[in-house]
């Protein structure tokens, strides 16, 4: 596995040539011919799929010219619009090998460039991450949360003494977490509700879905964006139930799960020529099966006789919050790799949408409840 360190001699020598003697006037340009002769003299310094994607900049550039600043942004592991579409506008195809085709690879790098066919639909972004991945930071937002999950069941299921159904105790949504719509102006259980589960059924199906969806896309894409998603699928999830469905209680993380797993597939199916993985339609097959499973047990347990009335069972609501979400925020956050969400004008528009609907929600649940004098569950 490449380190941050790797090929940095190579690197500096490289910038300082182009900088110093090819660029003395401080153009930000050199022509196209400087530039590869550079490369020929150099390229053994390169990490190889770096070498290759500047030859395809190099020969996909009709002016004539190459900006420095994409040289600078590609060898500082930095990905700009100009750079993308200078590659774009070559029309080129990658002349090497595909990063399946490599042969001599340890564990990790076999496992790195997995998840890369797993996720992302373009040869030059595969190499690119492929050469870029140093597993720093490693992937932690995701496991974090399902260890969390999982301690948050242990306790309840020690504490009631019941691991199926715990919902059904009447101490179960006793506690500071779930939502509940008595309790809704405690603005925290809008998420953590996501670390309560109904039962070992429901947690062993979001943990499943969480762990295999979850890990590989923040592995590609960053905590942060996998983070935006996942909270922005939670909170759509209890605020749809607070609307749709006012007097139901909210557990489970499937809001986020769903936010995450609904914009994968979603990517898978719009860039379906260009995904790779292995049985991508049987996957996508077991992922909506596991999901519809999920859904389906969600909508029993909602019109099934409440344990101890008259307060419902939770709420399969923000499940579809959760797709919700994904299909529209989510598929713009992981559309395109590396390129930076304030650049993109579909992700303010969803972003703004977005934020409408969470306005509207708060106020549906300042105002609506009395207006519509609804008679809620009383407080557990």
């Amino acid at each position: 596995m490449k380190t941050c360190g790797d090929g940095k001699h190579g690197r500096q020598k490289l910038a300082e040539v182009l900088q110093e003697k090819f660029d003395p006037e401080s153009s930000g340009f050199i022509s196209t011919e400087r530039f590869r002769d550079l490369l020929a003299a150099h390229g053994s310094e390169l990490d190889p799929h770096k070498l290759e994607v500047l030859l395809a900049l190099a020969d996909g550039n009709a002016d004539g010219k190459i900006c420095y600043q994409d040289f600078v942004n590609l060898m500082s592991n930095k990905r700009s619009n100009s750079f993308r579409r200078a590659i774009l506008q070559g029309g080129r195809q990658l002349k090497g090998t595909s990063l399946k085709e490599e042969v001599g690879l340890g564990l990790s790098q076999r496992l790195v460039r997995h998840i890369a066919y797993e996720t992302l639909p373009r040869e030059i972004d595969r190499k690119w991450y492929f050469d870029s991945y140093t597993c720093c930071p490693p992937p932690w937002l995701i496991l974090a949360i399902t260890i969390a999950e999982v301690a948050v069941f242990m306790y309840y299921g020690l504490q009631l003494d019941r691991w199926v159904l715990q919902v059904s105790h009447p101490m179960f949504v006793k506690g500071p977490l779930p939502y509940h719509p008595q309790l809704r102006a405690q603005a925290w259980r809008y998420l953590t509700y996501v670390f309560m589960h109904a039962g070992i059924e429901h947690l062993g199906l979001n943990m499943a879905m969480q762990l295999l969806v979850g890990v590989p896309l923040e592995m590609v894409h960053g905590a942060l964006r996998i983070g935006l998603v996942y909270v922005c699928g939670a909170l759509a999830g209890s605020l749809a139930v607070s609307v749709a469905d006012m007097t139901a209680p909210v557990v489970g993380s499937s809001g986020g799960v769903y936010a995450l797993v609904s914009a994968h597939l979603a990517n898978v199916v719009m860039n379906w020529s260009g995904m790779k993985c292995q049985f991508k339609l049987f996957r996508m097959a077991m992922a909506l099966v596991c999901m519809s499973v999920e859904f389906g047990r969600a909508v029993w347990l909602r019109f099934y006789p409440p344990a101890f009335p008259p307060c419902p069972n939770p709420s399969f609501v923000a499940h579809l919050g959760g797709v919700a979400v994904g299909l529209t925020l989510g598929v713009v956050v992981l559309q395109n790799y590396e390129q930076r969400l304030q650049e993109q004008s579909l992700f303010w528009i969803f972003f703004s949408v977005y934020t409408l609907f969470v306005l509207c929600a708060v106020f549906w649940n300042i105002f609506a409840y009395g207006l519509l004098d609804v008679k809620l569950p009383p407080t557990p």
